[in-house]
């Protein structure tokens, strides 16, 4: 039975938490009212209290949780009607294995008796490491990890719930088969991927979820893989728990409704490894970069403790900073010069009352695994009365919180109280003893998560330390609070994100100097914003999908990383951070990541209404937790997200037509805010339209933001947005409308794809023929010229001289039937620079004077051959053949050039 205030688990028959003291009193299953130790049927409701198994999750869900998951709906329901979130969790299958051929021959309520004490056990492993059972199959469950309660290590808490599933399972198992010659196993599946999770009713906790990705179904296919007694996972769960599991690959396997066969693993025990750093120390710790200032205050405080002047200090930094490795580098620094024990806290510690406490025991009194408990009684007692042997009377205790059983377990029949005290006395009296031995680093990692018996015997040893050689380090996260602020011996350091400098160092150590890795970088940079894990994450990442090649140090880039994934661990953490805000400040950070990285005061409050007083209040909350920065700028206030990884956690983790909404009201908003000045913001217009599914005011901002990147000459900018506005119009159904958007974006396009790749690029080839066939298909239109001169331009510029000529011929057809003077310059322009080419053909003269009716005296070599120059006639002030007209130099240079830019189509080669 679980304490509901330390949160300790106690023996079923126990009236009494054994770590607290608090009364344990037991409750109804299905109304939550309290019964009678020895009640069978529920005063309340009538409910039988013998079964175990239930119909909705309200009915198995311990009252903590389900607390905590009506507060997660909460922040669901504050964004209205929502139809729910998008997640990365991890599912886990279970079942008893055979149960049908076991069950044949037996009475139902014999089958009930078997079954339920099983569901129970499964279920109290989930809840144990704040699971949720999604749904009872029966003779099984399926639970999420990661959902609705987010945490950033839900791949570790599933596997040591299947863990403590089949451990538990062998025991219950063994006293069956004793009684009654049964044999029971359970299998267990697992995996990790994408799911959506839908809205929770509060009355029942009942969840509904939809696959996405097959995630569920993956979870489903591995427990029908696994043998009886046994827990498989997915490659992408193993990936995750790599190191905090011990693990056995099974190679590829075929599964069902998967194209590939995917890798499968089974998962044997507990790994070596308990921390991110033990994990990143196994992979190869990158050289130490930056926090030189940092260290040096440690040390000092280091040489002050070894002088008998106790110090205690706390460095506080968001996730992935470095507060760990930054502990690393001193314990290595100084291993020589003292005794360093190290202890941390886990994410699900809280459940586990004295954990750090008694993982710094294991350590310093060499406990291991394989020792039994003589072994470790020997080891306790040889250690404690080698080291000063008034310290017997602490023994006792010592034993006690290790677990090691006693002839005459006097410490369990002593009030919880007094027994706790005993215990913080002897413990700290140990740690005082030992450091006259030798100087003391007591090291306490991620204080956010300390369970409340280890906290408070945290704040009694603070009390005892001021005058023991005693180096106290703690770190944790800005949201732990403390009351140390005023002890003289107290130092806090508050670790930043790495500067521009440091991270540029950091990021040249993780990839090397290759020059292909010259635009990846400062990609790099931007999204990570100098935090040293999600840099260090983001890399690995690359590397595991194949975008970067080679080793540590020196990387090179094969493939442009386009939308790379998010990494799971890096997107565990920062899931779990938002998710601890409140529910209006989650849904305003959700609506913020859709507007962008960068965002206005004004946009901010067109888009989010009124009031503005509540608006600044929550905005300055997002500041404060790290989430915001703001910038002070003229004429009005701007906010950025801290991290660019925040912002796409934060978009990824809304559904699909709640993102479309949210970009059309943006769209809106922008248009309503900055009606006069549209044209500064067509780029941002036509990404949240082409986002929000408003095809037709998508391509309309996408072929105006293209102009503008035209006329700037930037010109893959313009590639990039007139190609997206020609992909939104191919979705649509056919039209002659939109055949002739299409024609325009494809004559804008020519004259880029000139500039980018040259005037005999496929690309050009391929933009003009189809220009040519939309022409074909729309029938007369005044298109069909430039698009005949640009694929005239691509085979004259490759070569194909003949081509070139069919197809200035019939440019001058074009022209002679508009009997249009400027296209008519054009059409002989192309012709006679075309013959110019070739040898064999008629002299340009002759092409000319037949063309023109002159001689070829009134030819100037200019007319001929120039590329860059308009042919002009150097004696005749008329064009014959023009109905007239008289043009002079400047005036024919004026038409032809205003006629080609008209067009899209200037400048084209002769």
């Amino acid at each position: 039975m679980r304490c509901a205030n330390c949160g300790f688990e106690n023996p079923a028959s126990a009236n009494f938490c054994d770590q607290c003291g608090t009364a344990l009193q037991r409750v109804c299953p299905h109304c939550a009212h309290p019964v009678r130790p020895a009640a069978r049927f529920c005063g309340e409701c009538g409910q039988s209290l013998t079964v175990t198994a239930a119909v909705t999750p309200v009915h198995y869900t311990p009252q903590y949780l389900a607390e905590r998951i009506r507060a997660e709906q909460a922040v669901l329901q504050a964004q209205g009607d929502s139809p729910g979130e998008r997640r990365i969790i991890t599912a886990l299958f279970a079942d008893m294995a055979g149960s049908t051929a076991l069950i044949e021959d037996l009475d139902p309520e014999e089958v009930q008796r078997l079954i339920d004490p099983v569901l129970a056990l499964m279920m109290d492993a989930v809840h144990h490491y704040e699971g949720y059972v999604a749904k009872s199959l029966g003779d099984g469950i399926l639970a999420l990890f990661g959902a609705p309660i987010a945490h950033e290590d839900h791949p570790q808490r599933a596997l040591y719930a299947a863990l403590r599933m089949q451990q538990e399972m062998s025991r219950y198992a063994q006293r069956i088969r004793q009684q009654q010659g049964v044999s029971l196993q359970i299998r267990i599946g697992i995996h990790t991927g994408e799911v959506v999770v839908r809205s929770v009713r509060t009355e029942d906790l009942h969840i509904d979820y939809d696959p996405v990705g097959q995630s569920i179904h993956l979870a489903s296919r591995m427990e029908s893989l696994a043998t009886p007694g046994s827990i498989l996972l997915s490659e992408a769960t193993f990936r995750l728990v790599e190191g905090y599991v011990e693990c056995r690959a099974l190679g590829a396997v075929p599964v069902k409704g998967i194209a590939k066969p995917i890798e499968v693993y089974e998962a044997l025990g507990l790994g070596p490894l308990r921390t991110r750093l033990q994990v990143a120390a196994r992979r190869g710790l990158v050289p130490f970069v930056g926090r030189q200032h940092e260290l040096s205050v440690l040390t000092a405080a280091w040489s002050r403790a070894r002088e008998g002047r106790g110090q205690l200090v706390g460095v506080v930094g968001e996730p992935g900073v470095g507060k760990s490795r930054l502990f690393h580098e001193l314990r290595s620094a100084v291993a020589k010069q003292g005794l360093v024990l190290e202890t941390f806290s886990v994410s699900h510690g809280k459940a586990f009352a004295y954990m750090p406490v008694v993982e710094l025991l294991k350590q310093y009194f060499g406990l291991s695994v394989r020792d039994d408990d003589r072994a470790r009684r020997e080891k306790v007692t040889g250690k404690v009365m080698t080291l000063e042997r008034r310290l017997e009377d602490c023994l006792p205790y010592l034993l006690f919180l290790l677990g090691i059983e006693e002839p005459e377990p006097v410490l369990q029949q002593m009030d919880p109280q007094l027994r706790r005290q005993r215990t913080f006395e002897a413990l700290r009296r140990l740690l005082i003893c030992e450091s006259r031995s030798q100087p003391l680093i007591l090291l306490f990692e991620d204080l956010q998560w300390l369970d409340s018996e280890t906290e408070a015997f945290l704040r009694f040893l603070v009390e005892g330390i001021a005058a023991a050689p005693i180096l106290l380090l703690a770190n944790y996260r800005p949201e732990y609070r403390h009351d140390w602020a005023e002890r003289d011996e107290y130092t806090q350091l508050r670790l930043e994100p790495f500067g521009q400098a440091e991270a540029e160092e950091l990021l040249r150590t993780l990839l090397g100097e290759d020059p292909s890795l010259q635009p990846l970088k400062p990609l790099l940079l931007a999204q990570t914003e100098g935090n040293p894990f999600f840099l260090e994450e983001v890399v690995q990442t690359l590397v595991e999908e194949g975008i970067l090649a080679g080793s540590a140090g020196a990387y090179r880039l094969l493939r442009a990383p386009g939308d790379w994934r998010i990494p799971a661990t890096v997107q565990g953490v920062l899931t779990a951070r938002i998710d601890r805000l409140a529910a209006d400040e989650k849904a305003l950070l959700q609506t913020l990541a859709v507007i962008g990285k960068e965002f206005s005061w004004s946009l901010v409050r067109q888009l989010v209404g009124p009031p503005e007083e509540r608006l600044r209040r929550q905005l300055s909350r997002l500041q404060a937790g790290g989430f915001l920065y703001e910038h002070p700028s003229f004429p009005e206030v701007e906010y950025s997200f801290k991290h660019g990884l925040t912002q796409e956690v934060a978009y990824a983790s809304l559904l699909t037509e709640q993102r479309s909404e949210l970009h059309e009201r943006t769209a809106q908003a922008i248009e309503a805010l900055f009606s006069s000045q549209l044209e500064d913001h067509c780029s941002e217009l036509a990404h949240h339209y082409s986002h929000s599914g408003n095809s037709g005011k998508a391509v309309e901002y996408l072929q105006r933001a293209g102009q503008q990147a035209i006329r700037r000459s930037a010109n893959q900018e313009a590639i990039a947005q007139l190609t997206g506005a020609l992909e939104l119009l191919r979705r649509q159904p056919e039209s002659a409308t939109r055949t002739g958007s299409e024609l325009n974006l494809l004559l804008m396009l020519g004259p880029v794809w000139m500039t980018v790749k040259g005037y005999a690029s496929p690309e050009v080839e391929a933009t003009y023929t189809e220009a040519l066939q939309l022409c074909r298909r729309l029938g007369e239109t005044p298109q069909r010229f430039p698009a005949l001169m640009g694929l005239r331009t691509f085979y004259h510029v490759r070569g194909d001289l003949l081509t070139a000529h069919e197809l200035g011929e019939q440019l001058l057809m074009l022209a002679e039937k508009a009997q249009d003077p400027e296209l008519l310059l054009e059409a002989h322009r192309v012709l006679g620079a075309g013959c110019s080419s070739w040898a064999g053909w008629p002299s340009p003269a002759g092409i000319w004077s037949r063309r023109w009716g002159c001689t070829s005296r009134s030819v100037t070599a200019p007319m001929c051959f120039s590329t860059a120059w308009i042919p002009v006639f150097s004696r005749s002030r008329f064009w014959p053949g023009c109905s007239g007209i008289r043009v002079t130099r400047r005036r024919r240079w004026r038409a032809v050039r205003r006629r080609s830019s008209w067009h899209g189509i200037w400048p084209f080669p002769m």
